[in-house]
């Protein structure tokens, strides 16, 4: 992971700026790369100081994170089609409900709700504060 976000961040500084837009196009990515490469790099001195640590992971369940893979691929496949409050939402519940299992009504009040103010957040930070304009649906045309 550190050696792709490296290698990505690296990328975007060939992107040309434009004198018009106050920030140009590798802003973001610099922003999101520059993290994952920072808590990458901790990751690698964890595991050099406390190799045991890396060692006692035992249990894992990769067949979760194909499944995770399985509904991110979902969503990015409806974006397009059902917009993206609609698809956000739905992403958001079904990754919840697949990495905690709902339990009773409460449990699912949870995700709902959990979905709900995430998408919302998400999408007048973005589409409001920050002017970016989230896909709209094909289907939907919301």
């Amino acid at each position: 992971m550190l050696a792709a976000s490296l290698f990505l961040f690296a990328l975007t500084l060939g992107l040309k700026d434009n004198p018009l837009v106050p920030i140009g196009p590798g802003y973001y990515p610099r922003i999101v790369l520059g993290v994952t490469a920072v808590l990458a790099f901790a990751l690698v001195i964890t595991d050099v100081l406390h190799p045991q640590a890396a060692q006692a992971a035992e249990g894992l369940n990769y067949l979760l994170v194909v499944q995770t893979f399985v509904v991110f691929g979902l969503y990015v496949g409806a974006l397009p089609f059902i917009g993206f409050r609609i698809s956000t939402f739905l992403y958001v519940a079904a990754t919840n409900a697949l990495l905690d299992r709902p339990r009773g009504g409460k449990g699912w009040a949870r995700v709902v709700l959990v979905a709900a103010l995430t998408t919302v957040i998400v999408y007048y930070v973005f589409e409001r504060y920050l002017t970016v304009l989230m896909p709209r649906g094909r289907w939907t045309n919301f």
